[in-house]
């Protein structure tokens, strides 16, 4: 039930994007108004990470989740029912924090029902199988407009979203038999949140995640799109399948990563660092692209990009075994914070360093500021991580 949910957060995430051409029609929306419905999800989800951890630390996975479900199950009718930009920006900013605990809940459970070695690959199924929702808003959300408008559609999410909640809430147990949480009391969540962020570890990690998610995202949400077609000059239905070889890498990257960090090499950083730096130098390769560079490389290389992000899943568990068990909450979702923003900021910084619209780029020279800026971050951050003790999974 905890990755269904998921599934609808990965959903809401793009699901403006399928949309769009109705919100222009029926609401003369533009551009940059457009822009604003798919930031302020974002960064409503990324504000909410803080207090989430404090909530699953005091409250427990399922009243937090209850609690979320009333924002998110409200921003999808606030949104549905919106005339205005305004109303929809509302919307989008009660489904940001209705979704923002979604993940977060499912890590928790599993720090609590599942023993160590097993916490990275399950992780990463979740996030596998949440990936999932990325497709559901795509042709089936097109289906679906076609059918019965924009509106109906997310009214029927929102009457689904509630189904999947209260099955969450009816059958999930926050611990196994016999456990429970310690009591915590407001001045020890705060302690705790001062003594995490003056740990080294905890800034080296969340910034790893960060620009590794970040740019990934980025990528994959916005540029590898404009480079593909402007840059190498491929048709849409080519450029289609780099772009499938790039997400299908990164399904098939996060349990895999995950299960040798938990039963081979039984170690965290031995998985995340040396992916990260292979990230980095595939990055970098591309710059040395030209026009008529074989498809099959291009495939091969943006397959490689996939499989080499997906290890920074791993990140979640490897902060995890830093702390004490009273923090991990508050860890996980306050490495998830520099995640989401990391999305949206390397967006940002990416398309400043472009210098220009994505329709005047012609060529891959027009490109290299992509991949020069990526490599670069990459590489500060592997030195970054570097420095981070690992942790040994016990058997």
């Amino acid at each position: 039930m905890g990755s269904l949910n998921f599934i609808i957060s990965m959903f809401y995430r793009v699901s403006t994007a399928v949309i769009s051409p109705a919100l222009v029609r029926d609401l003369g929306l533009t551009g940059p108004q457009l822009s604003d419905l798919s930031a302020a999800f974002f960064y409503a989800f990324a504000l909410s990470q803080i207090p989430i951890g404090m909530a699953l630390d005091r409250l427990g996975p399922r009243i937090t989740t209850a609690v979320l479900a009333v924002a998110a199950v409200g921003g999808a009718v606030v949104f549905a029912m919106g005339d205005t930009t305004g109303h929809l920006i509302l919307g989008r900013v009660l489904l940001g924090i209705g979704m923002s605990g979604n993940l977060m809940v499912v890590l928790a459970l599993l720090a609590e029902w599942f023993p160590v070695d097993r916490f990275a690959f399950l992780g990463g199924v979740v996030v596998s199988v949440g990936a999932l929702g990325n497709l559901l808003a795509s042709t089936p959300l097109a289906l679906l407009v076609l059918s019965i408008g924009w509106r109906e559609s997310f009214l029927v999410f929102a009457v689904v979203n509630a189904a999947v909640v209260t099955g969450f809430v009816l059958v999930t147990r926050d611990h196994p038999p016999g456990h429970s949480s310690p009591v915590l009391n407001p001045s020890s969540l705060a302690g705790g949140l001062r003594q995490l962020f003056r740990m080294y570890s905890y800034w080296a990690i969340s910034l790893t995640s960060f620009v590794r998610y970040g740019y990934f995202a980025a990528l994959q949400s916005l540029w590898v799109g404009p480079f593909l077609m402007s840059g190498l000059g491929l048709g849409e239905i080519t450029a289609s399948y780099a772009i499938f070889a790039m997400g299908l890498g990164y399904m098939v990257g996060l349990p895999l990563s995950g299960s040798i960090s938990d039963k081979t090499l039984r170690s965290r950083k031995k998985v995340a660092l040396p992916t990260m730096m292979a990230f980095c130098a595939l990055t970098l390769s591309v710059v040395l692209w030209t026009a008529s560079v074989p498809l099959w490389l291009v495939l091969a290389t943006f397959f490689g990009l996939g499989v080499t992000a997906a290890p920074g899943q791993i990140l979640y568990a490897h902060i995890k075994e830093l702390l004490p068990p009273s923090m991990i909450a508050r860890a996980l979702t306050a490495v998830n914070l520099f995640t989401v923003l990391g999305a949206g900021i390397m967006t940002h910084v990416l398309g400043i360093a472009m210098g220009g619209e994505p329709a005047s780029l012609s060529g891959p020279a027009d490109f290299e500021a992509l991949w020069y800026v990526g490599g670069a971050a990459l590489a500060v951050v592997c030195v970054l991580y570097s420095r981070v003790p690992d942790t040994r999974v016990p058997k």
